[in-house]
Formats: structure tokens, sequence, C-alpha cells
């Protein structure tokens, strides 16, 4: 068998790390378990480009390959016992992210991490760099791959700076990823199936912080600011007053009777941002520290921060039916995440919640829905769990089952107009690898679904848009 690098992983972070290893001179194999038209249709286009391509293919076949190294992408497990045993040979084993950022280490990197927030922080940073006239592309766990990226500008134009979105599954396989400026938004239970505790999730997310020549750090969150003595250098944020934080650190960022201030005064009121939710104001403090740090003034990051649009599936509002205003967080992949958005809206609402549970205390979501829901419709996998929960814990709600979004979103409707409720929110509180490939795909059919409620004759259970059905091997939060 030819020594060749083998990439693991024929989604869109695998292809185009083979693309981009294979521009660099190198003689590529790529591996994928799966195997679907969809696949094939890519392998047979990849095959065509001088890759070889090896569908329904197990992991242990890198025994037989024998690579001089291997590239993951994101949603392939660190701690494969075959990819252990590669690594205690000295075999490199990395990221996708990884091979993106040795190719890339000429440009300067914002990375963002956190449990929530970090799509949201992602694109206003890039936001307002790129408002004030810089080149500054996203990429990683949203926007272009990593290596999608670094494949464009292999040959091109250097970017001002890449602003990476980094998950907990890139940072683990990327040891080296050293970001000028390191962002960590929020830290609370996830992805414990796959890193096996709180403590090892947080770590990985600490990693980055610790590599980072300046770290930009939340001292709203009580597990990021426990961890503080690891980064006395860090620029720290807080919503309070800068006071809350001492005298243990200083504030870079803080709000002062509703003015965004630093260290030599105030620089703009804390209402530019036209957001909702205390979270925002979290989110707004730690690009608005990201963005000073890299030279912009004030006053362009506050006229930035006004033109800010927001992200799509993450409290993106729909449409308005019969007075009915429908809301798309289908972002809101765990309890912690949708708490959240149910904290940031006027109640009464309907809530649409379901998919693939994952770990985690349930106990402040179940607060937040008997603040603020009228009422619950659970779908999907977690359905009758999260069914059982609302019922036990929030008895004045009224509680539904129903098999998927196609049944529950025409319900929703009937229910608010019965309760006389102005809102209805998809958040559902869990992963969507149930009945989608990744949460977008959720919140595409969550958006034709209501637009079809506006139709003359409406279809029961419109299907997605074709595109969001490929199963796509997509970077996780």
């Amino acid at each position: 068998m030819v020594h060749a690098t083998a990439v693991v992983g024929l989604g869109r972070s695998g292809a185009s790390a083979a693309r981009l290893l294979s521009a660099q001179g190198h003689t590529v194999w790529l591996l994928e378990r799966r195997r679907t038209p969809q696949l094939h249709s890519t392998a047979m286009a990849l095959r065509q480009e001088g890759l070889h391509v090896q569908l329904d293919c197990a992991l242990t076949f890198l025994e037989q390959l024998n690579p001089r190294a291997v590239v993951l992408s994101p949603g392939v497990g660190w701690a494969e016992p075959v990819l252990v045993q590669l690594r205690r040979r000295g075999v490199p084993v990395h990221g996708e992210t990884e091979l993106a950022w040795q190719t890339m280490t000429s440009a300067p990197w914002i990375g963002v991490t956190g449990t929530n927030g970090k799509t949201t922080i992602t694109a206003m940073v890039s936001h307002l760099l790129q408002q004030a006239g810089r080149d500054a592309p996203i990429c990683g766990n949203s926007g272009a791959t990593a290596t999608e990226l670094a494949l464009e500008r292999h040959r091109g134009r250097r970017p001002d700076w890449v602003v990476a979105e980094l998950s907990s599954f890139q940072i683990e396989a990327s040891p080296t990823i050293a970001p000028h400026i390191g962002i960590w938004s929020t830290l609370t239970p996830d992805h414990l199936d796959r890193h096996g505790s709180f403590a090892a999730y947080g770590a990985i997310k600490a990693g980055l912080a610790t590599r980072s020549a300046i770290p930009v750090l939340n001292g709203d969150d009580p597990e990021i600011w426990r961890r503080r003595n690891r980064w006395p250098a860090a620029r720290w944020i807080t919503c309070r007053s800068g006071a809350a934080l001492q005298p243990h650190r200083q504030a870079a960022l803080s709000i002062e009777e509703g003015v965004v201030t630093g260290p030599t005064g105030p620089l703009f009121s804390a209402n530019v941002l036209s957001l909702p939710g205390q979270h925002n104001r979290v989110n707004m403090l730690l690009a608005t520290a990201a963005a000073l740090e890299t030279g912009l003034e004030p006053g362009r990051i506050a006229a930035g921060l006004r033109s800010f649009p927001g992200v799509p599936h993450r409290l993106e509002t729909i449409a308005r039916r019969q007075g009915v205003t429908y809301i798309n967080d289908s972002k809101a992949t765990n309890y912690d995440a949708a708490r959240t958005a149910l904290a940031a809206l006027d109640g009464p609402l309907v809530l649409l919640a379901g998919g693939r549970a994952k770990q985690g205390d349930a106990h402040g979501w179940l607060q937040a829905i008997a603040a603020k829901a009228a009422a619950v419709i659970c779908y999907g996998e977690a359905g009758d769990g999260f069914a059982a929960q609302v019922q036990q814990t929030c008895p004045q709600v009224v509680c539904q089952r129903l098999p998927d979004l196609g049944e529950a979103v025409p319900r929703s409707h009937a229910l608010a107009l019965e309760q006389g409720v102005p809102t209805v929110l998809l958040s559902p509180a869990c992963a969507s690898f149930d009945q989608y490939p990744d949460f977008e795909a959720r919140g595409e059919h969550f958006r034709a679904l209501v637009q079809a409620l506006g139709e003359a004759t409406p279809r029961a259970n419109p299907e997605p848009p074709g595109e969001i059905l490929e199963e796509l091997q997509k970077p996780c939060p």
C-alpha cells in the first residue's frame, strides 16, 4: 500500500482537507464508514481529481493503509482505538482544523469557543472587522470549513484576520492551534457522551484560552470565572459594573449605567445592539473586546453593532401568521441554550422542543418553561421523556406529544390561537440527528412549515429543500 496521508470522513470537512493535501503534493486516501448515493456521487467526483476514496470502510483499514499521517473530520471520535494506537506509534493524527491552522499560520486568527454563543460572536466579530474594511472571513464550525478557506487562500491573498468558530471536537484534535485572540463565551455541560466528563470537556475549552496570545473571557460565567487564575493577563468582560470582578481581576469591558465602558472610560451606549436578551449583551462585550484588540476604534465598533443582523437559526424571526410570530432557534441544541432563548423572550408562548436528547441538567430549562410557556409540544426521539418532565415539573403548562415538526408546527399554530399567545418558539434543547443531518436542516424545515401555514392549501409536511437532505458530515457545536 502506498505510504499516503489518510483523511477520515467524506463530509465537507474531509473533502476540503483531502483537496488541500492534494494541492500541497500529498498522496491522499479518503476513508468513509458510510455508503449512500450522495456519498457515492461525491466519491466519484473526488476520484476524478486524483484522490483515492474508499466507502463503507471501517477505521481498522488504517492499519492496512499504514498512513504517514491521518486527518480527521470533526465528527470522528478522537479516542477511537485505532487512532489511539496510531498516535502511540508516532503517526501524526490531527483534525481538519489543525491542518488549516498549519496552512494559514501567516494570518492572525481569532478563535471563538463556548458551549453557547460562539456562532453569534464569530459572526459579530467578522461583521465588525468587515464593516471596518478588513478582510476577515469566517471558518470552522460555521461558514466555510477551515480547510475550504485554507484551500481558497492557498495561492491567494492572505486575509487580515481568520475568524474561526471552534467546537470542542475541533479543539481536541488541534493541539497546536494558538490564536492571536481567543474568545471563550460560556461553559455548561455538553457533549459528555463524547468527552466522558464535564471536567474533560472544560479542559478542552480551557486549552484554547491557554494557547491564545490574548484570551478574552466572560467574567459572568461562573465556570469560566472559577478558572480565572490560569489566565492572569486575560481580558475579562462583565455585563455588571466592573467592580463586580474586583479585586480579583480588572474588567476590560463592563456596563456602567447603560454604557459600555473600558478602563479609560465610556465607549458607547449598551443599547446599540438590537438583538434581544442578556446573553447577547455578553456576546456584544466579548466581540467588542476582541475588536478593540485588533485596533478598531469604538465609534466604528458601535456602527458595526448597530448594523449586525444576527445569525440564522438563533432567535431568528421567521414570519407572522394571524398575529402569531414564529421564531427559529434551531441552534439551541442543549438545555442551557434553550433556557437562554426562553429568558430572552416575553411570555407567554408556545414552545416546540425535541430531537435527540443530550446529557445535562434540565432543571433551569424546566424553570424557564414554567415561567414563559403556555404550551409545549414535545416531538422526536426525546418527545416522551420531555413530555414526562414537563408534565411533572410544570403541570399548569399544556403539554402535547407529537412525532415530528411536520405535525407540531400546524398544531402549535392552533394552540397559539386557542391560548391567545403571540409567539411560537422552536428551541429544541436537543441535537437534530434523530430526524435531520444538522440543526440548519431542522431550522430550514421549520421555515418551510411556517411558510406553508400561509398557503391557500397548506401541505401537511413539506419536505426541506433537497440540498439540506444531503448527509453532510458537518462540524459539531
